[in-house]
């Protein structure tokens, strides 16, 4: 990638500080863009099946559950960007009650008398968005739009 920094300033510690703000702000605005993206992409998961309150149709093992309400798709709440040591963070996930259960699996109700299966949605979501290099080009898009 070719960086091509024009920066008018005699004084080259104060051109660095603007180079170096220009890169922090573009870091920001490709981790906010990052997670939307995977917002986007968890959605989407979450939108796979659908099926009508009170029927066994749920979705096949192992692929995101099916939605009924909406509710849980509704509950992805995205958190950032915020400062970290090493630039900038963020976190996305849902807030529903019954969240982790439906992503791990594991025995719920009463008396833990049913056995859910897995049914992932985050992590097939972020695995994607890193496996086809979607988040790395959010970021890269923003530093070359700065620099």
């Amino acid at each position: 990638m070719d960086v091509h920094v024009n920066v008018q300033s005699d004084d080259p510690l104060a051109a660095l500080d603007q180079l170096a703000l220009r890169v922090r702000t573009a870091t920001r605005k490709g981790a906010k863009e990052a997670l939307r993206l995977v917002h986007r992409r968890a959605w989407a998961q979450l939108s796979r099946y659908y099926h009508p309150p009170n029927t066994p149709i749920p979705s096949p093992p192992g692929q995101p559950p099916a939605r009924i309400t909406g509710h849980l798709r509704g509950s992805l709440s995205p958190t950032g960007p915020f400062p970290t040591a090493g630039g900038f963070g963020g976190r996305l996930g849902p807030t529903a009650v019954y969240s982790r259960i439906q992503e791990l699996g594991g025995r719920a109700g009463r008396g833990h008398s049913v056995t859910l299966p897995p049914r992932p949605y985050m992590r097939p979501t972020r695995a994607s968005v890193i496996a086809d290099g979607s988040l790395r080009r959010a970021f890269i898009g923003a530093w070359r739009r700065a620099l």
